[in-house]
C-alpha cells in the first residue's frame, strides 16, 4: 500500500478551511439566509390542474396580479403545483388566489389544500432548528470523548461545525431557499460526516497501538492512506444518489438534495484534513491511546 503524504499539505489545507469559513461568515452575517416559508410564515396552497401546467405563465399571472414574491413549484405530477404566498397575505387569500388561477385556465383548477403558518411558529421552528443542531453536536463530542479521547472529540466536533458552516455559507451565497428539508438535510451531514471520521479515528487510534515506532504524523498518514479507498467509494456513490435526487427529483427535494451534496463533499474533506489536523495541533501522542495496563498483569511482570 502507497503511504499519501496528507499532513505534509496540513497547513495549507488548514488556510484553505480558514479562507472558507471566513467567506461562509460573512456571507451568513451580511447576506443571511434565504428564510423559507417554515420559517417566516406565510401560506401554502396546493391546486391541481387538469392539464399539464405551465409554471413560468403562473408566476407571470401571480406577479400582475398582486402576489408578487409567490414561490410556485411543481410536486407529485406536472399537473401538481404549490403556492407558497410570503408573510403579510392573509390565509383568506387563497380563495382569492385560486379565483384569479380558474379565471386565467381554459381547464379545471381544484384547490387541494390551504395552510397558514404564522411567524411566530416560523420564529420557533428557526430557534429550534438551531437547539437540535447544538444538541447533536454536544452529544457526538460526548460520544467521541467516551469512545475515543478527548482529543479526538475535539477534532470530530471542529469537524462537523467546519461541514455545518461551510454548507450555510453555500446557501447564503447562492440564495436557495432555507426550509426544514434543508435543516433535515444539514443533520443528516452531521451523522455522514461524523461516521466517516469515527472510522478514520478508529483506524488512527489502532496503528498508535501496533506502529510503536513511528512518529505521530507517519502513524496518521498511514491511517488515512488506508481508509481512503472506504472513504472515496463511499462518498462517490453517495453523491452519484444525491446528483440524481438532485437533477430529477423535482423542485420539492432540490434543496434537501443539494444541501446533501455539499455536505457530503465538504464532509469527506473535513475528516481527512480537519479532524485529523486538529490531532496534529493538539499534541496527540501515544500516551493518550495506550490501554491502561491492569494491577494484576505489573505484578506478574515483576515476579522473576
Amino acid at each position: 500500500m502507497k503511504v499519501i503524504n496528507f499532513m505534509g499539505q496540513r497547513k495549507l489545507a488548514l488556510a484553505f478551511s480558514v479562507l472558507l469559513l471566513l467567506v461562509a461568515i460573512g456571507s451568513l452575517a451580511t447576506r443571511q439566509l434565504q428564510w423559507g416559508l417554515d420559517f417566516t410564515g406565510g401560506t401554502l396552497v396546493e391546486v391541481n390542474y387538469s392539464e399539464t401546467a405551465d409554471l413560468g405563465s403562473i408566476r407571470d399571472l401571480l406577479d400582475t396580479g398582486g402576489y408578487a414574491g409567490a414561490i410556485v413549484v411543481s410536486f407529485g405530477t406536472d399537473r401538481d403545483v404549490m403556492i407558497r404566498l410570503p408573510q403579510g397575505h392573509a390565509d383568506t387569500e387563497g380563495n382569492a388566489l385560486l379565483r384569479l388561477l380558474q379565471d386565467n385556465f381554459d381547464g379545471i383548477v381544484e384547490l387541494r389544500r390551504i395552510e397558514f403558518v404564522g411567524p411566530q411558529v416560523g420564529d420557533e421552528l428557526r430557534e429550534q432548528g438551531g437547539l437540535a443542531m447544538l444538541l447533536a453536536l454536544g452529544l457526538v463530542m460526548i460520544y467521541v470523548a467516551f469512545r475515543f479521547q478527548f482529543k479526538f472529540a475535539v477534532g470530530a466536533v471542529s469537524a462537523l461545525i467546519h461541514d455545518v458552516i461551510i454548507t450555510l455559507g453555500f446557501f447564503s451565497i447562492i440564495g436557495l431557499e432555507f426550509d426544514l428539508t434543508v435543516l433535515a438535510a444539514l443533520l443528516a451531514v452531521i451523522g455522514y460526516s461524523l461516521n466517516d471520521t469515527i472510522v478514520v479515528s478508529d483506524r488512527i487510534r489502532e496503528n498508535f497501538r501496533k506502529l510503536r515506532k513511528s512518529d505521530p504524523i507517519e502513524i496518521i498518514n498511514i491511517s488515512l492512506s488506508e481508509t481512503l479507498g472506504r472513504t472515496l467509494v463511499t462518498s462517490l456513490t453517495t453523491l452519484l444518489v444525491l446528483a440524481s435526487l438532485a437533477i430529477f427529483g423535482g423542485e420539492m427535494i432540490n434543496g434537501f438534495a443539494v444541501a446533501l451534496l455539499v455536505g457530503v463533499v465538504v464532509g469527506t474533506y473535513s475528516s481527512i484534513y480537519v479532524a485529523a489536523n486538529t490531532l496534529v495541533l493538539m499534541g496527540v501522542s501515544k500516551e493518550d491511546l495506550m490501554l491502561p495496563v491492569k494491577e494484576g498483569a505489573e505484578q506478574d511482570e515483576l515476579v522473576p
